[in-house]
């Protein structure tokens, strides 16, 4: 009985789901900019210590709606990832884009002002961890 009792309430947290945000969703699908479009800003990403990563990130106004692109992006792999806006090369004040997944779009929500924002960070979010910082440079 005492196992019923332990197992029971055990077994409803497992199999509970989190709900996501609108901010934390991962990115959906994104139609494709037309060629020659320039990007609003640009930056190259640079790994933390023990942290390797290539490419870079860009920030591109897809019809209405502003995206970060990574382009030729590779890091190291690592639990709990997450794409970051930030105003600071730490996470402190940012917005989070979403899970870093095989997606290389993110949608940036409507009411941010982009310019406001200088880096996109890779962070894992469990550890508390930077794995890479691209500084961005307005085009």
């Amino acid at each position: 009985m005492k196992k019923i009792v332990f197992l029971l309430p055990l077994s409803l947290l497992l199999l509970s789901c989190e709900v996501e945000g609108d901010l934390t969703r991962d990115a959906e699908l994104s139609t494709p900019i037309p060629e020659n479009t320039p990007p609003i800003a640009t930056g190259n990403f640079m790994p933390t210590s023990g942290i390797k990563v290539t490419g870079s990130a860009k920030i591109y106004l897809n019809g209405n709606q502003n995206e970060v692109r990574l382009e030729d992006f590779s890091v190291s792999s690592g639990p709990d990832l997450k794409v970051y806006l930030s105003k600071n090369i730490t996470p402190t004040d940012f917005v989070n884009l979403g899970n870093l997944t095989s997606s290389t779009v993110y949608a940036i929500p409507t009411q941010i002002n982009v310019s406001a924002y200088k880096y996109v960070l890779i962070h894992c979010q469990q550890y508390s961890h930077l794995f890479a910082v691209a500084q961005l440079s307005q085009n």
